[in-house]
């Protein structure tokens, strides 16, 4: 069995979009990459802090998942991270209303014993910081190391980000993000200078436009599946990165063809995410469902045409 650590916030969210609004709901980059790669059979382990607020539920649902949540250290007089947001009507821009760090402010994450081998280690979107000190933990260097990171971090802790590139080997960001990362609009130019960076291979997100793979002057463009309703984009990110390192680790194949392979994945999930609040829908989806929209993946992007 494939091995995957991911290390992310395991939180509470509030979110208001334009078909409606939730009071406080599971959610956190850990919860979401764990709830995609759970779908490859692999064991992953989440590290990361929650509050004494914090439900023993929703632990139980993660572990009833085959996510193992040994790594999320719970502090009882400490209150859990929290997020409010509220979506534009394009679902593509938001505003963020309430942030509270709360138990993540002081938050040193501590790698289970039984996961400091893992062959392929996911670094959610926290400090550049306490993303090295992941890899400080580690036996070994992993045979994949995968980063997500926002333009927050690029704004003020540019430097250690810039460290923490350079011993990566897959980063993830949003268009807007790999713009103001590299300095180039272009997003070829972009992903170039970001390799130059440290990370081998790029990969550029453009929400319901897809997602594009660099490496090496090798690129691949995955579409999103169009859907007929979208009620919140919030986590889609974290579970397409999920997906993508669920893949890997399941199939131990870290080359550029698979990598292709794990884009596809990694978006199939994410398409399912954005269909109902928080993480309502990836806590249902059935392995039927999963296959049935990659073949609808795979019919969408398939064609036969003639090169004269």
């Amino acid at each position: 069995m494939g091995k995957l650590l991911a290390v992310g916030t395991v939180a509470f969210d509030a979110i208001e979009t334009p078909f409606g609004k939730t009071d406080k709901i599971l959610g956190g980059s850990g919860t979401f990459v764990g709830l995609a790669a759970s779908h490859f059979g692999v064991k992953t382990g989440v590290v990361s802090v929650v509050g004494g607020d914090f439900p023993q539920s929703y632990l139980d649902m993660m572990e009833n998942k085959g996510i193992d949540t040994k790594g999320i250290e719970i502090v009882k007089d400490g209150k859990t991270f929290f997020w409010s947001g509220k979506y534009h009507n394009d679902m593509n821009s938001r505003d963020t209303l309430v942030t509270e760090l709360n138990v993540l402010e002081h938050f040193q994450p501590v790698v289970p014993e039984e996961f400091k081998n893992a062959p392929v280690v996911m670094l959610g979107n926290l400090h550049p910081l306490t993303q090295a000190s992941v890899l400080d933990q580690m036996n070994e260097r992993p045979n994949l190391v995968v980063l997500d990171t926002m333009n927050f971090w690029m704004d003020i802790a540019l430097n250690d980000l810039h460290e923490v590139l350079k011993r990566v080997d897959v980063i993830t960001i949003n268009d807007e993000e790999a713009r103001q990362l590299s300095g180039e609009y272009s997003l070829v130019n972009a992903a170039q200078k970001i390799h130059e960076m440290g990370p081998q291979y790029v990969v550029i997100k453009k929400g319901e436009h897809g997602a594009l793979l660099f490496n090496e002057g090798n690129m691949f463009f995955a579409p999103a599946l169009p859907l007929a309703e979208v009620f919140d984009p919030t986590g889609a990110g974290d579970t397409f990165a999920g997906g993508f390192c669920g893949y890997i680790a399941k199939t131990e194949d870290i080359s550029f063809e698979n990598m292709k392979n794990a884009i596809i994945y990694g978006s199939n999930l994410a398409s399912f995410c954005v269909e109902k609040f928080g993480t309502q829908r990836m806590e249902e989806l059935t392995k039927e469902e999963v296959e049935m929209r990659l073949q609808a993946f795979k019919e969408l992007t398939q064609f036969d045409i003639e090169l004269s």
